[in-house]
């Protein structure tokens, strides 16, 4: 399993979506890295019955593993565990990617290729830049969605215009070079502090254009709580940015 790409999936509640997300995201991968992959289903609890539908999976085909975790702690920890799975396991490359069908399994090729081809060592899926998109989304979420990722710039000082981006690839040497068990964020700050480290270490982040779609079954996880800890987050990063 040496240097081969893992996606990670972190579920909760996603019983609608996971067989799907996980077929899609099979075919893509078998193309895009026939040499092998693994997908990880990373499932905190879910009431719903999405780890056993993982597990069901995990049994069917070789390249899927689960991890199931006790604990719901938010879309941050639920990462890094994962992460350190893939890790310890000896991946090569490490994507993270929604489990709601959110992000295209299709841009899953696009991600590797540019990790893999040395234009980056971190390929992040950018609905902001020159032929990213956004569609079925509400003027107040793109609002939101813009600002935070333009507030988190400005704070940190970065020109990365999708901040809080949650489509990525890495090369497994970033991870295992931003100390992944100190991360702070539970929610979707963890990816402005992801990215925000890998600048730092000196890792090339380079946006590929992707076109990102509302949810078509079950239910956001986005909530005022995950907002706010964003909003005090990002001024965090920057003060330990300059005291490095």
């Amino acid at each position: 399993m040496s240097g081969l790409p893992w996606l990670i999936l972190p579920t909760f509640d996603e019983a609608e979506n996971i067989e799907l997300i996980v077929a899609a995201s099979l075919e893509v991968l078998a193309q895009a890295a026939p040499d092998g992959f693994r997908i990880l289903v990373v499932d905190d609890d879910s009431p719903d019955g999405t780890g056993r539908i993982a597990d069901r999976l995990a049994t069917e085909h070789e390249q899927v593993q689960v991890l199931h975790r006790t604990e719901r702690e938010g879309l941050g920890p639920a990462y890094v565990a994962g992460f350190q799975r893939a890790l310890s396991q000896g991946a090569g490359f490490v994507f993270e990617m929604d489990s709601d069908f959110s992000h295209d399994p299709k841009d899953l090729a696009r991600l590797l290729e540019a990790v893999r081809d040395g234009r980056a060592d971190v390929a992040l899926g950018s609905r902001y830049v020159a032929g990213g998109a956004v569609l079925d989304w509400g003027l107040l979420r793109r609002i939101i969605s813009r600002g935070g990722s333009l507030y988190a710039a400005v704070i940190l000082g970065l020109t990365v215009r999708d901040l809080t981006g949650g489509f990525k690839c890495f090369r497994a040497e970033v991870l295992e070079a931003i100390d992944l068990p100190s991360v702070e964020a539970h929610g979707y700050a963890f990816q402005v502090e992801l990215t925000n480290r890998a600048i730092r270490h000196g890792f090339r982040v380079v946006e590929v254009p992707i076109t990102f779609r509302d949810r078509l079954r079950g239910k956001s996880k986005m909530s005022a709580k995950i907002a706010i800890e964003a909003m005090f987050l990002v001024p965090r990063l920057r003060s330990r940015s300059r005291a490095r």
